[in-house]
């Protein structure tokens, strides 16, 4: 590791540079000797890894958007007066979250797959209200620790993952009752420089592609889960971290000769297993250490931002509609009553999702700290939506496509000196449309649907920021039912109950 045991917050700053471009972060990521396995062997660079490699591309795209189209991708900063990535942004007010869903949407469009910064972002925004209420209650300094990490993120540009989700073990037990107490992170010992944690964090989007890591409780806890409240900020190259690499379906194509079998051979998305063995986090990088109460509150507002954040859907929404949309065309049945019907439908889920996660970003409330965070129920509703409309727009793009998305040869086989012409001849559709064309649309729809970037298209969509029935449970509590039973009961001329 580049990282020693117990660097200090300014040494672990001093090791970065600031990254202006996405070839600038490219670079960024070279020569970090992390410990990080795949298929059993130790990946001595992931940046030229061809199976890692367009997970760091997709991440890649968010620095080049930024460029591109400053006025949605960057933001003034109140902290430094300068424009900075808006994924490092601190939400000033409504405005900011819609932008940010206009530009997660964007980015949806360009990759078609996850671009794994979402999580981070939300986590930014979180930190800034949940130190703020943390220090009132105790006046502790956090606050004014994490503005300082944050404009040294700014200035330097770079990623932040969220280490959220625990593996949890036994999930019948709470942490401090767990057999082995790995199975959440956890405080190990506190030293006049900072503490240590171990544990792990599971599905870890984009972890590995990240410079920093911010590990934070998974669910609320009680005071015998003191050492389990932990929040602090681990650079990816930190002594005593270890990545393992997730599988995704198809994820070895990317080693196979060609582009074209993978569907979408420059994008794909990441989760790795990252464990933590005693890693030490100095306490200008500690956020929360022991105050149990307010993981609740922390999760809540997380899923509030996160869930919402999940219109980035409808930006790999539109790529499916598209690709459904171009395979029909390329049948030369586009202009048959039912497939027009079929693409209606899928527009109207898919603008479903985004006029929810919308429409939580205009309905925002400020926090005590002085920033804004979504409508819960909204958003939550958003990402309800988001669990089953996918999966909808995947079925109507298969029917589309036809048989021949899973029953096509390999790319390989077209080139072959017998089989390809064969090939050339029988999987011909329009008469003007080259075979390898129709062959490409079809790969990507399987590539989205089943393949490897339907991980970021549709189980992301199911379990990303919460099952369904974490959904349902918090809507549970914020749909005020009582409310509307004195509305209804006001109607009927039935007396109506008074609410505390």
């Amino acid at each position: 590791m580049i990282g020693s045991a117990v660097e200090s917050a300014c040494d672990r700053w001093a090791r970065f540079k600031p990254i202006v471009t996405g070839e600038d972060y490219l670079a960024s990521l070279r020569g970090r000797n992390i410990t990080c396995y795949l298929f059993g062997e130790r990946v001595p660079e992931p940046v030229d890894n061809p199976l890692i490699r367009p997970s760091i591309n997709a991440l890649k795209a968010t620095y080049d958007l930024a460029i591109e189209d400053p006025e949605l991708a960057t933001a003034l900063s109140p902290l430094t007066g300068t424009r900075v990535n808006r994924f490092l942004h601190i939400v000033e007010g409504p405005d900011d979250l819609v932008r940010k869903n206009r530009m997660q949407r964007r980015l949806g469009q360009i990759t078609g797959t996850c671009f794994q910064r979402c999580a981070g972002l939300d986590t930014i925004s979180v930190l800034h209200s949940i130190t703020y209420d943390i220090d009132a209650k105790y006046g502790t300094d956090y606050h004014q620790r994490y503005l300082e990490f944050l404009k040294q993120a700014q200035a330097h540009n770079v990623i932040i993952a969220a280490g959220m989700t625990d593996p949890k073990g036994d999930r019948s037990k709470r942490p401090h009752e767990q057999a082995d107490p790995d199975m959440f992170m956890h405080v190990t010992r506190r030293t006049p420089e900072g503490l240590y944690v171990s544990g792990a964090k599971a599905h870890m989007t984009g972890g590995l592609n990240s410079h920093w890591i911010c590990v934070m409780p998974t669910m609320n806890l009680m005071a015998e889960d003191r050492d389990y409240a932990v929040v602090g900020m681990v650079p990816a190259d930190a002594e005593g971290l270890t990545f393992i690499y997730g599988r995704q379906s198809c994820d070895t194509r990317a080693l196979e000769s060609g582009k074209i079998d993978q569907g979408n051979a420059q994008f794909a998305g990441q989760e790795t297993l990252v464990v933590f063995d005693d890693v030490f986090i100095p306490w200008e990088h500690v956020f929360m250490d022991g105050e149990y109460e307010f993981a609740q509150d922390m999760v809540s507002r997380f899923t509030a931002y996160h869930r919402a954040s999940y219109v980035c859907k409808t930006g790999l929404g539109d790529v499916m509609i598209g690709a459904a949309a171009t395979i029909a065309e390329y049948n030369g049945v586009e202009a048959v009553s039912h497939i027009k019907d079929k693409l209606v439908e899928m527009t109207h889920l898919n603008e479903t999702i985004y006029s929810s996660g919308i429409a939580s970003s205009h309905e925002a409330e400020a926090l005590p700290s002085g920033i804004f965070i979504n409508d819960a129920t909204l958003a939550n509703v958003c990402k309800h939506n988001v669990t089953r409309f996918p999966y909808e727009i995947a079925r109507l793009a298969q029917d589309l496509a036809g048989g021949a998305m899973v029953t096509l040869p390999s790319e390989t086989d077209f080139n072959h000196e017998v089989a390809g012409p064969l090939l050339q001849k029988y999987f011909k559709g329009r008469e003007d449309i080259p075979v390898e064309q129709r062959v490409r649309i079809l790969r990507l729809i399987e590539s989205m649907t089943l393949g490897r970037n339907a991980v970021g298209y549709l189980t992301e969509s199911m379990h990303g920021a919460g099952s369904p029935q974490a959904q349902r449970i918090q809507l549970l509590r914020t749909m005020e039912v009582e409310k509307k039973k004195n509305l209804a009961k006001k109607l009927a001329d039935i007396p109506v109950k008074v609410i505390a």
